[in-house]
């Protein structure tokens, strides 16, 4: 069945991404005023849009290389040329050094939305490679050039608002965005059946924690996630070495994962319990001798008169004491 698509179904994902170029250019001009929690918040809706924009295309079947080309330049306005200006025109006051910060920052937003761009087009990535990004992706990085901001906002100022701090900590996030440090992607993950019930209990708690500490959980969430960066690389560089875990599906993969700790820590399988009356063959690790154990059977009344008789029971062998 072939699906028909009308030219207003096409120009949605379009929109969508027009309307994330506009609120990241927006917090420009709240910034100009001084409205600097709306300068955020302006940052923080482009983000919600530039991740809803790829989704709509790809459900309504309505993804062209202008669209692509379109995300692209809004993502390098909305998180690189936005969150630069915005944060000279908060903490420079005129210095060259604030600008030159702001000029690396918006210079590596654009290489690296490049460097996107090119890998899309490259066949030759691993199956895994699908589940990360090569850097921190824009709009994380916009967001995250705008913490001292988001801290000097909810906590007043201290070190993380200082001058020389803010153009350090910008041009480390520059540093992250065009880095190959692998970070994870948030559109493979799959939720188990299991866990969508308690994951929309999440959902609503991180809704009301937004309207209620908007400053303190964007806050959080963005420290969050420089701390998932050391698993990333972990799991990056675990999938890279496992081959067999690539196609594998998230239950299996995780029994791979045991069974390789396992072995790493030089752990066996607990032995199976002996079944009565069956012999079985026992390995000895160290001689690497095989004993047989045969069962035990009970001497007949007329085998006695053989000399020897039954073979009688030891006390101290059983751990007992003659009274």
């Amino acid at each position: 069945m072939v699906r028909v698509t009308t030219p207003g179904v096409r120009l949605l994902p379009n929109a969508i991404t027009v309307l994330a170029l506009c609120a990241g250019l927006s917090s420009v001009q709240f910034a100009l005023i001084g409205n600097y929690p709306m300068a955020i918040a302006s940052i923080g809706i482009a983000a919600v849009l530039d991740s809803l924009d790829g989704r709509i295309a790809r459900l309504l079947d309505a993804t062209s290389k202008m669209g692509q080309e379109l995300d692209s330049l809004s993502d390098g306005i909305s998180f690189g040329v936005a969150p630069a200006l915005v944060l000279y025109v908060w903490h420079a006051e005129g210095e060259r050094i604030g600008w030159v910060a702001s000029l690396i920052f918006a210079v590596c937003m654009i290489l690296r939305l490049a460097r996107f761009n090119t890998l899309i087009e490259d066949t030759e990535q691993p199956p895994y490679a699908g589940e990360f990004f090569v850097g921190v992706p824009a709009p994380a990085g916009g967001l995250l050039a705008m913490l001292p901001l988001i801290l000097e906002l909810q906590f007043g100022r201290g070190w993380w608002s200082h001058q020389y701090t803010v153009w350090v900590w910008t041009i480390a996030v520059a540093a992250l965005l065009i880095s190959r440090i692998p970070t994870l992607s948030l559109k493979t993950v799959k939720a188990p059946p299991k866990a969508i019930a308690p994951l929309l209990v999440g959902v609503g708690l991180l809704a009301a924690a937004i309207i209620q500490f908007p400053l303190v959980a964007l806050a959080i969430a963005l420290i969050l996630y420089l701390a998932h960066i050391p698993y990333s690389v972990y799991r990056h560089r675990w999938l890279a070495k496992h081959p067999e875990a690539w196609m594998a599906r998230p239950r299996e993969r995780r029994a791979i994962r045991r069974s390789t700790s396992r072995r790493r820590l030089g752990l066996r399988p607990p032995l199976r319990r002996v079944v009565a009356g069956a012999a079985q063959r026992v390995r000895l690790q160290r001689g690497e001798q095989h004993v047989a154990r045969v069962p035990r059977t009970i001497t007949p009344d007329k085998d006695r008169d053989n000399g020897r008789g039954p073979r009688r029971r030891s006390w101290r062998r059983m751990g007992l004491r003659k009274r």
